[in-house]
C-alpha cells in the first residue's frame, strides 16, 4: 500500500491497495486495512436480516460472500455473526456528479462536500459548522485493485467504503460509475442494511459478476436492491461501444436509457423523467446545476472527454462547501482508470490538482 496522490498536508491523500489471492484472503486484507486505520466496528443486525443477507449473497454474489467471511475474520467475528460489514453511512444530500460515455471512454466528475461528517451534520441541523480536527469525509479515498484467484479482476475508486465505490473497470473491459439520481429531493435514510444490494454495492456487484453490458442488464434486473442512502443511477459500458444508464423509478420500475448515436450523458436527475434535452427544467438552489450541466456536457462532448468534464466541474467558489474532487476517465479497451485528484484551493481562485494518474487491471 502506498500514497499515490496527495499527502496528509493536502486536502486529499489517495492510497492504492493491490490485493491478490482468494476472495476470502482479499476480504481479510481489506478488513485488516480498515482495522489498522480507523475505529470503525461492525454494527449489529437483526439475526433474521443477517441470515437473509448471507443467503442472498451466497446465492447471487458468492464473491462478496467469500470476501465478507475474510473481512469478518480480520475483525475477530465468525462469518455468520449477526453484524453488518457494509459501510452503513449514507451519501448526504447535495453532492453532484457529471458523466458521459462517448462510445470509447467513460468519464466522470466526482463532486462532493469538503467538510467532515460532523461539520456536515451541523449544517443539516441548521447549525454553524466548526473545525473539530477530523479530516473531511471524502479526503482519504482508495484505489483498489483486486486480483482474485477465483473471479474477475478489477480496479476501482472508492471515497471511503471497502464494499462499494464510485467507479471502476474490470479485466473484461466492463466500466461502471454511479451518480446521485435525484439531487433535489435526496435525503439519507436511517434504516440499516437489508438483504440484497445497497446503492454503493451495485457497482461492485457488476464488476465482480459481469463482462458485457448485456450481462449487466440481466444482473441488474435479477438483483434484489434496497434504498440505503441517496438514490443513485449508474452508467455502464463495455468494449463493444455500447452503454446505458440504469435507473429505478416509481414503484421500482427499472429503466435502461440508451442513445442511438452521439454521447450518453448523465448528471443528477432521472433521465427517464426528462428525455428531451431541450425541455429540461430550470435549475434552482437545490438542483446543484444538474440540468445546466447536462446541457453543457452534451454540447461539449465533441471536444473530448476531459475537456467536456472540465466545463462542468465545480471550481473554487468562496463559501461553497463542495468541489470536484476528482475527474476520472475509464477506458474499456485498455482496461484502465485514469484520474486527476483535487489537492486544495490555490491562488487566484484556482484549484490545485495532481497530474492524471493511470491504474490498470493486470494479473
Amino acid at each position: 500500500m502506498t500514497y499515490v496522490a496527495g499527502s496528509p498536508e493536502d486536502f486529499l491523500a489517495v492510497r492504492h491497495l493491490t490485493l491478490r489471492g482468494s476472495q476470502a484472503e482479499i476480504g481479510h486484507a481489506l478488513g485488516a486495512e480498515v482495522k489498522a486505520r480507523s475505529e470503525w466496528s461492525p454494527p449489529t443486525l437483526d439475526p433474521i436480516v443477517a441470515k437473509a443477507r448471507r443467503t442472498w449473497f451466497a446465492r447471487n454474489w458468492p464473491q462478496y460472500a467469500a470476501r465478507t467471511a475474510g473481512f469478518a475474520e480480520a475483525h475477530g467475528f465468525a462469518a455468520d455473526a449477526a453484524v453488518s460489514f457494509d459501510d452503513a453511512s449514507a451519501l448526504p444530500p447535495g453532492s453532484g456528479c457529471s458523466a458521459l460515455w462517448t462510445g470509447s471512454e467513460l468519464g466522470r466528475n466526482y463532486d462532493f462536500f469538503t467538510m467532515s461528517w460532523t461539520q456536515l451534520g451541523a449544517v443539516l441541523a441548521g447549525e454553524e459548522p466548526v473545525d473539530d480536527g477530523t479530516v473531511p469525509m471524502a479526503s482519504r479515498p482508495y484505489v483498489l485493485t483486486t486480483i482474485p484467484d477465483d473471479g474477475i479482476a478489477s480496479t476501482s475508486l472508492t471515497m471511503s467504503t471497502m464494499d462499494g465505490g464510485t467507479e471502476g473497470v474490470n479485466e473484461a473491459g466492463l466500466v461502471v460509475t454511479l451518480l446521485m439520481a435525484e439531487v433535489e429531493t435526496a435525503m439519507p435514510l436511517d434504516h440499516g442494511p437489508q438483504a440484497g444490494l445497497s446503492v454503493l454495492q451495485v457497482y461492485r456487484y457488476l464488476l465482480d459478476t459481469c463482462e458485457t453490458v448485456e450481462e449487466a442488464k440481466e444482473a441488474l434486473m435479477l438483483a434484489k436492491q434496497y434504498a440505503h442512502g441517496a438514490p443513485c443511477h449508474y452508467i455502464v459500458a463495455d468494449t463493444s461501444g455500447r452503454g446505458f444508464v440504469y435507473e429505478r423509478g416509481a414503484h421500482d420500475v427499472e429503466y435502461f436509457v440508451e442513445v442511438a448515436d452521439g454521447p450518453l450523458c448523465v448528471t443528477n436527475h432521472l433521465l427517464h423523467r426528462h428525455p428531451d434535452l431541450d425541455a429540461l427544467p430550470e435549475d434552482n438552489p437545490e438542483t446543484m446545476r444538474t440540468y445546466e450541466r447536462l446541457r453543457t456536457i452534451t454540447k461539449e462532448a465533441d471536444s473530448g472527454t476531459r475537456d467536456a468534464l472540465d466545463t462542468v466541474a465545480f471550481a473554487v467558489e468562496p463559501g461553497a462547501p463542495w468541489r470536484t474532487l476528482w475527474r476520472s476517465v475509464l477506458d474499456p479497451s485498455a482496461r484502465t482508470l485514469s484520474t486527476r485528484f483535487y489537492l486544495g484551493d490555490g491562488e487566484n481562485g484556482t484549484a490545485r490538482h495532481t497530474p492524471e494518474l493511470t491504474f490498470g487491471v493486470s494479473r
